[in-house]
């Protein structure tokens, strides 16, 4: 719904920007205004994300109705008690409600029913559903940008990013009122409704057994001795910036793991003469990278690494073809008939059903086909009622027409 209220980028938050909250007595003080407000409660976190390895909270936004905006620094305060049972009395408005849940949860706050500002925008088909694009396509208002990838584990924050965090909660309940009422026009309301209930218990996707195969660059290499340096180096940068909390790209990056892979160098010298190695940062690491390197080097070669990643990952679908045929064809068939729902009700693929589950059907269907087994299958992969209705009907078309083909 555009409108002509555009504002500035430069604009202050309605009530100024508050102090931060630094303290736990700050932090109760605030709580029972929340207590004492009315409607939703607005939130947004902001991390380090590129800057440390944690991805804990480094700042707090919160606003609602009667209660104001509060900015919260988490590193400060040791006890959400008084705040999370606050924050448990109303239903809470978030943007990309994935991100900040796993960092809210680790300091006790976990909301009992919310609504998330992007993934609406996404039901609803918009093309651009950053906050900023949503709030200016669905409210006709610009937010301040230019904050959200700095290091926000720096102290002191600056004014400029405290009244950027501001912003960030400034208008999302205006944001839901607009697009909650548009999801209940388009039909679409109980599908939020279901996609939001699925995040109250939303967890991170496990990293894995072998996260390091996810290395950029690590198809270029095809020896077992360089996967295992490359296996080598990533746990020993992952372990110095676990310790250090500092993003594992900042202590070495990606592209400086496959040279050493790549080069296979017989000393620490020869390792110190690679480009990549050879700068001030790396110097006072170069025993530490040498060490991880002369370890792969003692295994003997069955405990390099295996080509292929662990079974249980599937292979990419472009080389399908050549690995499982079949599987390949029903990919295809199933995408072609899941492409034609997102256009007929404006959702996006990926949103009528996670990827991963469709591959893993169309790779290993069940032995009967029928209605009955692909909803169950879709159901025990997370798949919610009104995604499992809309596309069920595809995958058994796709899944019995290419059975057909086959024999």
């Amino acid at each position: 719904m555009e409108t002509a209220n555009t504002i500035p980028t430069d604009r202050e938050p309605r009530d100024g920007v508050p102090e931060t909250i630094t303290t736990t007595a700050q932090l109760n003080a605030y709580s029972e205004l929340l207590n004492s407000g009315s409607g939703p409660i607005a939130l947004d976190a902001e991390r380090a994300s590129g800057f440390r390895y944690s991805q804990r909270a480094y700042l707090i936004q919160i606003r609602r109705e009667g209660a104001g905006i509060a900015l919260i620094d988490p590193i400060a305060i040791t006890d959400f008690t008084a705040l999370a049972s606050a924050l448990s009395q109303a239903p809470w408005i978030l943007h990309a409600a994935s991100q900040d849940l796993p960092c809210l949860n680790e300091l006790g706050l976990f909301p009992k029913q919310l609504f998330d500002t992007e993934l609406a925008g996404r039901l609803l088909g918009r093309e651009r559903v950053s906050l900023g694009a949503l709030v200016e396509s669905e409210l006709g208002e610009i937010l301040q940008k230019g904050h959200g990838a700095t290091d926000w584990s720096l102290r002191p924050l600056s004014m400029a990013q405290l009244r950027y965090a501001a912003l960030d909660v400034e208008l999302l309940v205006e944001l839901q009122d607009v697009l909650e009422a548009e999801l209940l026009t388009s039909g679409k309301l109980e599908w939020a409704r279901q996609e939001f209930d699925a995040l109250l218990t939303f967890k991170p996707k496990d990293r894995g057994a072998e996260v390091w195969r996810r290395t950029s660059g690590l198809h270029k290499l095809r020896k077992g001795q360089q996967l295992a340096v490359v296996r080598a180096l990533w746990n020993a940068r992952d372990a110095t910036a676990q310790r250090e909390d500092i993003a594992p790209g900042r202590i070495l990056p990606d592209s400086a793991i496959i040279a050493a892979a790549t080069a296979l160098p017989a000393s620490a010298i020869e390792l110190g003469a690679l480009p990549e190695f050879s700068g001030r940062g790396q110097t006072r690491r170069r025993s530490l990278w040498w060490s991880a390197i002369s370890a792969a080097y003692e295994l003997s070669e069955e405990l390099w690494p295996a080509s292929a990643g662990p079974s249980e990952s599937l292979p990419p679908p472009r080389s399908w073809v050549n690995k499982n045929p079949m599987a390949a064809a029903r990919l295809e068939a199933v995408r072609e008939g899941l492409t034609h729902i997102s256009e007929r009700v404006n959702v996006p693929v990926e949103n009528l059903l996670t990827p991963e589950v469709a591959r893993r059907l169309c790779w290993d269907p069940p032995l009967v086909v029928d209605h009955l087994t692909i909803e169950e299958f879709l159901r025990d992969n997370g798949a919610r009622p009104w995604q499992i209705a809309l596309t069920s009907p595809v995958f058994v078309t796709g899944l019995i027409v290419t059975a057909e083909l086959e024999q």
